[in-house]
Formats: C-alpha cells, sequence, structure tokens
C-alpha cells in the first residue's frame, strides 16, 4: 500500500535496446529510480558490465535484427524502449533499420509487450518524406513502422539534443572553442528547436505509463527556437569566449560540411554528415500534446541557454555520464581478440614488450588506465598525431574523442581511436583499434608480478592483416614499432617511478 491506503503500482518490466549509447545509458538509470524493472539487450553484453547501474538490471545478448533473440529479449516485458539505429551515410543502412524495426514490432506483439517507445528525429513541416535526408527518412520510417504495427507506440521526435557529451553539443562546442573566425555553411541560418537531454529522459520515462489507447508521434523541444548561429554566440557567451565572426558561404555541400566538421571538431564525418543534412531545413516543433501525458515542471524544459551551462558545467566536474562515441562508430571493427591464431588464417602479427620496474603494481596500473586523452600514449607524440590526422582524412574518428573519465576507464569506453575491449582492474586492459586500416588490431597493457616479486609491464600489439594489403601495412610501420611501441614501454614504466618517488631505470625483459 502507498502512504493514502491505496494498492501501490505494479513496477514495470522496460526492455532498453542501445543501453551502450548515449540515450540509452543515460535512460537506465532513470528508469531504475523510477521503480521500473529494467532489462537490456546488447550485442555485446560486456560493454554494460562497467556501468554503475550494470548489477540493477538483467543484460541478454541479443541483435535487433534477429528475430529468435528479439522475441526472448520481449518475454515478460511491458514496456520496450527502441534506442537503435544504423547510423551511416553509407548505402544499405536504410534497409537495416527497416528490417530491425519490422522484427522489432513483431516480436513486440508475439510478446505481449503493453507499449514500444522510440526516440526519433523531428522533421520539417511541409517538406516531401523524399528530399529529406536519409537519415531523417529512415528515422520517420522507423517511428512509422512501429506506429502502423499492433503494439502501442510513443514516438518522440526531437531535434537538437544538448546535453553534455552529445554529438550535437560537442559538434557545437568544437567549433565554437577552436574558431573565432567561422566560413560556415548556409545551414547556420536555419531554425531548430533544441532539447536538454534531461527533458529527453524525462519525456522517455513517462512515456511507459502512457494509457492504451495513445498511439502516436509527439514533437518534443526546448522552449526556444534558435538558428545554429544564435546557438554558437549563445555558447560563446555561456563559455566566456570572446564573439565570434560567423561568415556562410554557399558552396559547402553536406558531403564537404561533414569533412569540415570531422577535421574540426571530435565528431567524425560519418556521424556529422547526418547530423548537418538534418540542419538543411527548419525544425520546429508543430505541437506540445506530450504535456497532457508527461506534465511540464517548473522551469522545464529547460530553456537553451540553461541546458548549455549545464552540459559546460558537467564537462569541467568530468561528470560525463555518457558521450556520443559510447555507442559503436559506423564501419568500426567490432571482432573480439582472437583466442586461436588459426582464426586469422595463420597471420596473427604480433609486438610484445616488457619491462620490470621497482613501484608496487597498482602505481603501474594507474599510468596504465590514464593512457590516452590529454595525457598522451607516451611515446613520439608527433607519430600518433600524424596517425590521427591521416584517419580523419580518411573519414575516421581520429584521436580527438579522448576520454569519458580522466582517471577511469570501463569496458566498451571510446579512448582516442581506440575502444576498450577488456579491462580487469589492476591487471589488463585491452584496446581495439576503430581507426580505419586494412585489418583489425588490439593494444594489451599489462601491470603483472614477476617470479622475484617484481612489478612487470607487458605490451602486446597484435594485428590481423585484411588481405594482401594488411601485409603490406604491418611491414610498413614495423620499422617504426621500436620508437612507438618501445617508447611507450620505456615512458610509462618511467612515469611508474616518477610518481613511485623512485629512481626510473625500468629492466627490459
Amino acid at each position: 500500500m502507498d502512504t493514502d491506503g491505496q494498492p501501490a503500482p505494479v513496477p514495470l518490466n522496460c526492455l532498453v535496446t542501445g543501453a551502450s549509447g548515449y540515450i540509452g545509458g543515460r535512460l537506465v538509470p532513470e528508469l531504475l529510480e523510477a521503480g521500473c524493472r529494467v532489462r537490456c539487450l546488447a550485442r555485446t553484453p560486456g560493454k554494460l558490465r562497467d556501468h554503475p547501474w550494470a548489477g540493477d538490471v538483467e543484460v541478454v545478448r541479443g541483435d535487433v535484427t534477429d528475430e529468435e533473440s528479439v522475441g526472448a529479449a520481449l518475454r515478460g516485458m511491458d514496456v520496450a524502449y527502441y534506442l537503435v539505429h544504423a547510423l551511416g551515410s553509407g548505402g544499405g543502412f536504410e534497409e537495416t533499420d527497416r528490417r530491425a524495426a519490422r522484427v522489432f514490432a513483431r516480436q513486440a506483439d508475439a510478446a505481449g509487450v503493453r507499449r514500444i517507445v522510440y526516440l526519433g528525429g523531428l522533421t520539417p513541416r511541409g517538406v516531401p518524406e523524399a528530399s529529406l535526408s536519409p537519415h531523417l527518412r529512415s528515422r520517420a520510417e522507423v517511428g512509422r513502422i512501429f506506429l502502423d504495427g499492433a503494439v502501442p507506440a510513443t514516438v518522440l521526435r526531437a531535434a537538437v539534443v544538448i546535453g553534455s557529451g552529445s554529438a550535437s553539443f560537442e559538434m557545437l562546442r568544437y567549433l565554437t572553442e577552436r574558431l573565432p573566425v567561422m566560413v560556415t555553411p548556409r545551414w547556420v541560418d536555419t531554425r531548430t528547436q533544441p532539447i536538454g537531454v534531461r527533458d529527453v529522459l524525462r519525456y522517455l520515462v513517462g512515456s511507459a505509463a502512457m494509457p492504451p489507447d495513445v498511439d502516436r508521434a509527439f514533437d518534443i523541444g526546448g522552449p526556444d527556437v534558435l538558428t545554429y548561429r544564435e546557438m554558437m554566440r549563445e555558447y560563446a557567451a555561456t563559455a566566456g569566449l570572446r564573439k565570434r565572426l560567423i561568415l556562410p558561404v554557399p558552396v559547402l555541400t553536406p558531403g564537404l560540411s561533414s569533412h569540415w566538421i570531422g577535421l574540426v571538431t571530435p565528431v567524425p564525418a560519418a556521424i556529422a554528415r547526418p547530423l548537418t543534412e538534418s540542419l538543411r531545413h527548419e525544425v520546429v516543433c508543430r505541437e506540445h500534446d506530450i504535456a497532457r501525458y508527461v506534465p511540464d515542471l517548473p522551469g522545464r524544459p529547460l530553456p537553451f541557454g540553461e541546458a548549455l551551462a549545464l552540459a559546460l558545467r558537467r564537462v569541467g566536474e568530468a561528470r560525463v555520464a555518457t558521450r556520443w562515441s559510447s555507442a559503436a562508430v559506423p564501419g568500426a571493427p567490432s571482432d573480439p581478440l582472437p583466442t586461436d591464431p588459426d582464426w586469422a588464417g595463420g597471420s596473427l602479427y604480433e609486438d610484445e614488450r616488457q619491462l620490470s620496474v621497482d613501484v608496487p603494481p597498482d602505481v603501474l596500473w594507474k599510468v596504465i588506465e590514464g593512457i590516452g586523452g590529454d595525457n598522451g600514449w607516451y611515446s613520439f607524440p608527433l607519430a600518433w598525431a600524424v596517425r590521427g590526422w591521416l584517419d580523419r582524412f580518411a573519414g575516421g574518428v581520429g584521436l580527438r574523442r579522448g576520454r569519458r573519465d580522466a582517471g577511469r576507464l570501463r569496458a566498451g569506453d571510446s579512448l582516442d581511436f581506440w575502444r576498450v575491449e577488456e579491462i580487469e582492474p589492476g591487471r589488463l586492459l585491452r584496446l581495439r583499434a576503430e581507426m580505419r586500416m586494412p585489418g583489425l588490431a588490439w593494444l594489451e597493457m599489462y601491470a603483472e608480478q614477476d617470479a622475484a616479486g617484481r612489478t612487470r609491464y607487458r605490451q602486446r600489439a597484435l594485428f590481423h592483416p585484411r588481405g594482401l594489403l594488411g601485409h603490406a601495412y604491418w611491414w610498413s610501420v614495423f620499422p617504426f614499432h621500436h620508437v612507438v611501441f618501445g617508447g611507450m614501454a620505456r615512458n610509462i614504466t618511467r612515469a611508474a617511478a616518477k610518481d613511485a618517488g623512485v629512481s626510473p631505470s625500468p629492466r627490459p625483459r
């Protein structure tokens, strides 16, 4: 019974897809706080294990395009959150989105799910769907598939989401901070209606309790309608920067715009392109009917300036729960490290180095876990910078993603152009490369003890080549390994020795 003597509401069972992504990773704790029981569907469950809420949810392995795993995940669920999409600009992603949505809608009906909640994109008024960007067109189609299905659906449509770590915020932030004078595309004068991530989460949670007869889309946005130019100027004012000079030009196509953004900001072209294409048309809310079911609170939705200030404060305090890069980057490899060399057809190149250092293992581990981002990679900074720039020019993520947290890593975190594939605190950090290359690569760093009880740093770089070009790539960079990987091992152990206040004299093994 509750305090009024009425039966307490039965907790809802909620399935969350995309829990390793930016929105999904923030929605899960909100649902738990609201009293829901949460199950997460993930292709790689290990990515979720280090989240603070991991012990409070059920995690099942599966893929939204697989009927069997989706059906099993939806069994016993009241509400299903669909927060995945095949973001990208290459051919085929619209068909993947379409097929996955149909599988999800069909299996939700078979499992007796009472509601599907989907977060899509705000579409411009009066623009034919065929004229929309592929990204927006696909989002609209997925929403329509759910609304046409047998299970009542809530489709939330948002434009620019402002929150610490969001792709839209990072794009705005770096463009404004790095370019006091900007030559920009014409879309800087397109009006849009940004919304704070806190309000997006509030609407998502509130949608779970909508009445059964509600089966529709809702436009969601903040109280301000602004051009991108106005957003950049407000960012500059909020961040205490000098006034920016913005010069729009007509010649920057969406493709050129995305590469320009990829060079200036941490957001790679593959993600920047759908964001910039979405800004070609005015995207402003046509209604605010969501307030009938999720009532507005005092001061909510947050004005743009407040959402911006909150995001900046979170960044400054290093309290960014999830980032745009939490989800897999389009086209990035996701194969796990092979445990059997035969998996690589007999070709698994390896560079291994070991050094002993007179420090406790936990001191060495602190240096290992702090690698990347502002701390760099402990060897030949120019070589790492050049490799990062080459990756950016090839449309990859480059070195600018940095770290989510300056001192702590968790499985699934992005780390410059790597991703944390495995972490055993105090012992092992394994990174999987997400830069563009003709093969798959991993970097392992260990803090161990040898037979004599001394602390040993062990480092392995592994590469599985793809075709003849992959073999040629390995041998072309092999001459630099002594400088790059050898220098890394030496400098990591020296940094550990310096932190421990001992003589930096690591012994090779």
